[in-house]
């Protein structure tokens, strides 16, 4: 019996040891993959690639990105889908914009801050969701932080994503063919779009004018927001084969020029710009 004892209390002891061990090696391998300081190894790879670089617009590229564009064509009509409180419309004048800008947000909240900045920044600003339907849908925001710049047309984005209760509002929407119809808008020069993982559907929304190359540049996010809207870069590749894509860094663009699975799909913030192939597009590479 005494041995037996032994014999048991050694297996527990080799057994606590081998765990012991094992736990080590694989913290020690999640510190080389996932580093506890994101300016370390993995995160500092994604951000080497136009990924997580979510401090500023200059980091994310969109700063360099706008003012690239305006350069160039700053008197073509913006449309800024997403719109919040008008913070794009607001750097876009800052830039020279001298466009007529055209801002849609749907959560009331939001909107009643964006209509009350429109008139000092010259823009046209309306309570609307865009999608690729007409009628009412659900917008999903933060029970206790309503008009926030997370409000989706998701509720998995809330509840899931940024792990908050969610409330609901119900809001218009419409197709931007269907906009730009009953508007006379003939021509798009920059469609912005920041729609917390709808933007796929907008775009959808928009295939009358993207078919008649109406839209000359389009730039949107894309992040883990489309996981929850089931929405790959793959999807954008195949609804826009008339586009030049590229993921903005802070410095120039990545040309996604041949779709490949394993550089693109990435659900994690990151702005993508597509530029209609018979348009110049060598000004968002660095340098240009």
């Amino acid at each position: 019996m005494k041995r037996l004892r032994e014999e048991n209390a050694r297996l527990r002891e080799a057994a606590t040891q081998t765990a012991v061990a094992h736990s080590a090696e694989i913290a020690a391998l999640q510190a080389r993959v996932v580093p506890d300081d994101p300016g370390e190894g993995f995160f500092a790879a994604l951000k080497r690639v136009g990924v997580l670089n979510w401090e500023s617009a200059a980091a994310s590229g969109e700063e360099r990105f706008l003012r690239g564009y305006l350069q160039r064509w700053p008197e073509a009509l913006i449309l800024d889908v997403g719109a919040n409180t008008g913070q794009f419309a607001a750097t876009a004048r800052a830039e020279g914009a001298a466009a007529a800008i055209h801002s849609f947000e749907p959560h009331p909240v939001a909107f009643a801050q964006l209509a009350d900045r429109a008139a000092g920044l010259d823009v046209t600003a309306e309570q609307l969701a865009l999608g690729d339907q007409d009628g009412a849908i659900e917008m999903f925001d933060y029970a206790d932080e309503t008009g926030s710049q997370h409000a989706s047309l998701y509720r998995e984005v809330i509840e899931g994503v940024h792990r908050r209760p969610a409330a609901a509002v119900t809001v218009r929407i419409a197709k931007l063919d269907t906009i730009a119809r009953e508007r006379g808008i003939g021509h798009v020069g920059l469609l912005k779009i920041d729609t917390e993982g709808h933007e796929l559907a907008v775009l959808r929304g928009a295939a009358g004018l993207i078919a008649a190359r109406a839209i000359d540049v389009i730039q949107f996010e894309f992040n883990e927001m489309n996981v929850v809207s089931r929405v790959f870069m793959k999807d954008f590749f195949d609804l826009l084969p008339d586009y030049r894509i590229f993921r903005l860094l802070p410095d120039g663009a990545i040309p996604f020029d041949a779709y490949d699975a394993r550089f693109m799909e990435i659900f994690a913030f990151q702005n993508i710009a597509c530029v209609r192939r018979d348009l110049e597009s060598g000004w968002l590479l660095a340098g240009g």
